[in-house]
């Protein structure tokens, strides 16, 4: 492979826990950082490798990572994607390398102290993931009130109460990772989606790090792409299965206020005499109408989509199964099977 396409293999043959660090513009001093990670790793006494993903060419982050894989280190890869994707995408690039029972995503930055991180997995062994929550939070009263906003805005749209998705501290279980599938920002909403599958998610406060620090503010766009992410959350949420539900409900909306409009003009018209040339209020009318059925006809379209490939989706998570033994009166045998079955 080329030079500028960094990929150190090596990973021991069977691995506990594989640690994934996405690395994008943020990042820290990678040795310092990755030296306390590893520090923690080794006390849990689990055999461990860990993946860093740099997202795009990004030569100085990868000769920080070259210097570090020496001698008998042989649990460190480094994987350099082609170009800039997205942190959601450096992710999945790295579970499909990791080789783990337990995927660990932690930040290239400090966000928690490393000393934290066996928090994490121990939780993970009563949960299918667990979500590091930073407490006691520093901040000033800004950055308090904008995370109490987006968090509260996540919860009227799933219902689900969750305090710190920015943090990208996360302990999951493998069977977890083969019903996923991240594209563009949806890391910051990874609980969430795991939570839509039917697994359990656990937020565990573990300590911040004194270092993490942003030094800035986030300008309007960056607001504007957090308002998208959490509409695009709605329908991924509620309306995936049932966009007829979501198209169709605005479609109605829209439809039946054009509607109205429409019989108050033709009233106007044939009872008081008004014409209706040169109205805007009639071509405002008909195109909500037109507009109304237009969106009720996609949500059709996209109920025909889902019904025709309903054999492939994976709909559901069994819990247990319970078997009874032929031919005998002694109670079941009950074994767990967390896996995905097609809807």
């Amino acid at each position: 492979m080329p030079d500028d396409v960094a990929r150190m293999t090596g990973l021991a043959p069977s691995a506990d826990i594989s640690v994934v660090i996405p690395i994008g513009e943020r990042r820290s001093d990678l040795a310092e950082l990755y030296g306390g990670y590893r520090q923690e790793l080794e006390r849990t006494g689990h055999r461990y490798e860990v993946i860093f993903v740099v997202d795009g060419p990004n030569a100085a982050a990868v000769g920080e990572l070259r210097t570090l894989r020496t001698g008998s280190e042989q649990r460190l890869t480094v994987v350099q994607l082609a170009r800039s994707f997205g942190e959601a995408t450096a992710l999945m690039s790295g579970f499909a390398q990791a080789t783990g029972d337990i995927i660990l995503t932690l930040p290239a930055y400090y966000q928690i102290e490393p000393a934290e991180i066996h928090r994490l997995l121990e939780g993970v062994a009563g949960a299918d993931m667990t979500i590091a929550r930073r407490w006691p939070r520093a901040g000033d009263a800004y950055e308090h009130w904008r995370r109490v906003v987006f968090h509260r805005m996540v919860s009227a749209v799933t219902g689900l109460r969750f305090t710190d998705l920015g943090c990208n501290a996360r302990a999951i279980k493998r069977r977890v990772i083969g019903e996923l599938s991240l594209y563009g920002d949806q890391q910051r909403f990874l609980p969430v989606l795991v939570e839509r599958q039917g697994f359990q998610v656990v937020e565990i406060e573990v300590r911040q790090s004194p270092r993490d620090r942003f030094d800035g503010r986030y300008g309007l766009r960056q607001y504007a792409h957090r308002a998208l992410d959490v509409l695009t959350l709605l329908f991924l949420v509620r309306f995936t299965k049932k966009p007829l539900r979501f198209f169709g409900m605005i479609g109605v909306l829209t439809l039946g206020l054009g509607a109205l409009l429409l019989l108050y003009l033709a009233a106007e018209r044939l009872i008081f005499g008004i014409p209706l040339a040169d109205r805007p209020a009639l071509m405002l009318a008909s195109l909500l109408a037109v507009v109304g059925i237009q969106l009720f006809a996609v949500g059709l379209l996209g109920e025909l989509v889902i019904f025709t490939h309903a054999g492939q989706l994976k709909d559901y998570q069994v819990d247990e199964v319970i078997q009874f033994p032929v031919g005998s009166d002694t109670p079941p045998a009950s074994q767990e099977r967390r896996q995905a079955n097609a809807g």
